[in-house]
């Protein structure tokens, strides 16, 4: 049985955040249900044979928006279209303001038993410039509640909000509280965002790059001394705590998505499901092989996404002697590269030059 991995997209929220450019958006309650029966639908006709499930994740969006029948009713779709180790990694989004008790048992009895909360800051002008509807009380109460119910907890906070230098104090509140991983992610600004448009205007200033490498450096040696794992370029996991379903995408797993927006990797072949409810709903889809030179794209994808997390690159790569690079050899010896055995690995000191490391070391056009 080959292993795969499944993700289901719910793209709704009470309020788009300022920062977001994801496909996601508010909805009343009949197009929520009328979203829930479509992607039953489609969880069914893509049953998979020959395939045993190793992680789900609901991502959103705000998964746990949904009311407890719809998200019962697509778990059990879930299993009962396709084989599920009995210990898969099930992973939930959620946000502090929509997470309680009841919720919590329900995500417990269908097999859930990762929750990863999106807490972004724990300063309370900070949340409500973003337009996030938790503060920091919330934040850090759903945090213990969900450590209640789940051993396996993660939270995500964002690098470079204007004035945010202290997220290694946020991660000491975290940790205190039992939290097994820490998503960094760097912000993004985006144009067509409210948040793209005050910083437009003036009306608001992201960190500068210096400001934000400081302010990271200094949240990841709090982290390394607690114990947790730079296992990859944005995310801390204390040992075995890591996102099994994100390594897959590393690894350049097999998965399937599901709902609005999805991408899926299977035999070779990506696909990507429509953007939006009326096309998605008439079931369109693009799909593409990784390109007419499939190899070509392996190897650059197999250099871009291991040398991002602590998997690394598996040598000799297929028709591409990485070794006669240029920049090979001076990477090596000045630590940037480190190579065990038969595998190649970027020093986490630099991960924050990936982009232009991993750029060097591709293949020549």
């Amino acid at each position: 049985m080959k292993e795969i991995s499944l993700y289901v997209h719910i793209p709704f929220c009470k309020q788009k955040c300022a920062y977001c450019a994801f496909n996601s958006f508010c909805a009343d309650e009949d197009v929520k249900a009328q979203y829930c029966k479509l992607l039953c639908q489609e969880i069914c006709a893509r049953k998979l044979d020959g395939y045993v499930v190793k992680t789900i994740y609901f991502g959103g969006g705000t998964p746990s928006l949904l009311k407890n029948e719809d998200m019962k009713n697509i778990v059990d779709i879930i299993y009962q279209n396709f084989d599920v180790y009995d210990n898969a990694e099930f992973t939930i989004e959620a946000n502090p303001e929509s997470l309680d008790e009841d919720k919590l048992k329900l995500l417990k009895s269908l097999r859930v038993n990762r929750v990863s909360l999106g807490i972004q800051s724990l300063n309370d002008k900070t949340l409500q410039k973003i337009g996030r509807l938790h503060d920091r009380k919330t934040a850090l109460e759903k945090v213990e509640l969900a450590r209640k119910y789940f051993d396996n907890v993660s939270c995500d906070l964002i690098v470079g909000l204007e004035g945010e230098t202290n997220l290694a104090g946020y991660a000491k509140s975290l940790v205190e509280r039992g939290v097994k991983h820490i998503s960094c992610y760097l912000l993004e600004v985006y144009d067509n965002t409210p948040l793209g448009q005050m910083v437009k205007q003036k009306r608001y200033k992201p960190l500068s790059d210096e400001q934000t490498i400081l302010s990271f450096n200094k949240l990841s040696n709090y982290l390394v001394d607690q114990g947790f794992v730079r296992y990859e370029i944005s995310n801390f996991a204390l040992p075995t705590y890591e996102s099994k379903h994100n390594l897959n995408y590393w690894a350049r797993g097999e998965y399937l998505g599901f709902g609005i927006a999805a991408h899926s990797f299977l035999n070779g072949i990506r696909t990507e499901n429509a953007s939006n409810m009326r096309d998605y709903a008439a079931k369109k889809q693009t799909q593409e092989r990784l390109s007419q030179n499939e190899e070509v794209e392996e190897v650059e994808e197999g250099i871009m996404l291991g040398l991002r997390c602590n998997l690394g690159v598996k040598l000799p790569l297929k028709n591409y002697d990485i070794t006669q690079n240029p920049y090979y050899a001076d990477y090596l010896r000045q630590g940037i590269l480190r190579k065990e055995g038969d595998r190649l690995f970027l020093n986490p000191m630099f991960y924050h030059l990936s982009n232009t490391i991993i750029s060097n070391l591709l293949p020549n056009p």
